[in-house]
């Protein structure tokens, strides 16, 4: 088979011709969706490989991820490499423009955001002749074809790390298993999230050598931000009221959500829900779904505070969710209601919180387990058994401090497998003598 000998495969060359035909109008598209982000001129001109930046002098070691939270997820990783290798400096490159602004607000030392090159012949080149990283990182599931070939073909050493693959995508991959194996050979290091991602890769041909369960990076993550002086003002809004949060909600979620807060009112009239929807440009369906149960709003982006008379709070902005959850350790997490996945539970538990989640978090079931195992977060299905757990946490301040305290157990747990992690990027990527 051709990908034995490192060869490329057949598929692999028709995805690069493909990738090359259809690289003007991918480029139409994609600058489209930066200009109706505001993202300037020369910064979409990025994903076309052009940089708008120079290339720092010294080694420079390049981390790749997807969107938000895979970016933000990185950052305590190069914190703590930027400490042992005190010469290397750092590149980040995500697709969104939400991650661009989010990550450019916590940029450790040494180190610069980009947006990747599109995955075809031109942008590519032009991408590496002018960063030449001496390492590679890909976060999650971010594997674009050309790129890491073209990377590794440089002789820059490359890891996946955090890998995570839907199990349609590992599906897809079995049914091209010579290209699979040969877009995989390209990686030096495998660290996956659990050991069923582990074993997938093994199976579409990752060298087994190579793959190494590890744990969930975003465990690892910095506390989100907080501003002092907007948590100072929304908590005088609120005075004594009961408050309970949820957040990152999803289409199909908020009606559930609304039951569960109506019940609620019967035994606390005053109680304030605090509502995060995961998509802030939702926030007209998300009124319109209040309006209809007869609960008043007050919406954050129109700049409308919390009065007595509000009941649920919208906070439909970015960058915030780190100082809502300063507000209130009760949290429900959604996109986990419908099979959506689930969303990173340790953001709200590294706040102080406990959790209330659905039973779609399959995106996160290896960092759910021990939560839930533990009595830092629970599972409910419907809106009764919403309303029944926020009710025991609201009366029962031993119960919720008891949860609060699991939670906050698992998440330090956690983060001390953060050396273990760096121990082996720097081990297989050829950086271990560093700053040493």
């Amino acid at each position: 088979m051709a990908d034995q000998s490192g060869q490329p495969t057949t598929l692999y060359r028709m995805y690069c011709a493909l990738t090359s035909i259809a690289m003007p109008l991918a480029w139409r598209t994609v600058r489209a969706k930066l200009q109706t982000a505001g993202v300037s001129e020369v910064r979409q001109r990025e994903r076309l490989g052009h940089a708008s930046q120079p290339r720092p002098d010294g080694r420079l070691i390049w981390f790749h991820a997807a969107s938000v939270g895979e970016s933000l997820s990185v950052l305590s990783l190069i914190k703590r490499i930027s400490e042992r290798i005190e010469d290397a400096q750092f590149l980040i490159t995500s697709g969104t423009p939400t991650s661009a602004a989010l990550v450019e607000k916590r940029l450790p030392p040494r180190t610069r955001h980009q947006y990747p090159p599109l995955d075809s012949a031109g942008p590519v080149a032009r991408f590496l002749d002018h960063w030449r990283p001496d390492a590679g990182v890909f976060v999650e599931s971010e594997i674009w074809p050309r790129l890491i070939v073209e990377t590794a073909q440089r002789g820059t050493p490359l890891a996946l790390l955090n890998a995570r693959l839907s199990e349609k995508s590992v599906a897809g991959w079995k049914k091209r298993p010579d290209t699979a194996r040969f877009v995989l050979s390209q990686f030096r290091l495998f660290l996956t999230q659990n050991d069923r991602t582990a074993a997938n890769l093994i199976a579409m041909g990752a060298p087994a050598d190579l793959v190494q369960p590890g744990t969930n990076l975003k465990a690892m993550s910095d506390p989100l931000p907080v501003d002092q002086d907007t948590l100072t003002k929304i908590r005088a809004q609120i005075g004594a009221r009961p408050v309970w949060i949820a957040s990152s909600t999803h289409a199909g979620e908020e009606e559930t959500v609304l039951a569960a807060y109506a019940e609620l009112l019967n035994r606390w009239p005053d109680l304030l829900l605090l509502l995060i929807p995961r998509h802030p440009e939702r926030r007209d369906e998300v009124c319109a779904l209040i309006d209809a149960t007869g609960q008043s709003h007050a919406l954050r982006s129109a700049g409308q505070p919390i009065t007595d008379d509000t009941q649920v709070y919208v906070a439909d902005t970015l960058g915030e969710t780190g100082t809502w959850y300063a507000l209130c350790p009760i949290v429900f997490l959604g996109g986990s209601l419908k099979e959506i996945g689930g969303h990173n539970p340790f953001e709200p538990a590294q706040a102080g919180a406990a959790v209330i989640t659905g039973p779609g978090y399959y995106n996160f079931a290896e960092t759910f387990a021990p939560l839930v195992d533990s009595g830092g977060a629970v599972e409910v299905a419907s809106a009764p058994e919403l309303a029944k757990a926020v009710e025991l946490w609201l009366s029962d301040r031993s119960a919720l401090a008891a949860a609060q305290a699991a939670a906050q157990t698992c998440v330090n747990t956690q983060k001390s497998a953060l050396d273990s992690v760096v121990d082996t990027l720097c081990d297989k990527l050829g950086l271990e003598d560093a700053g040493r």
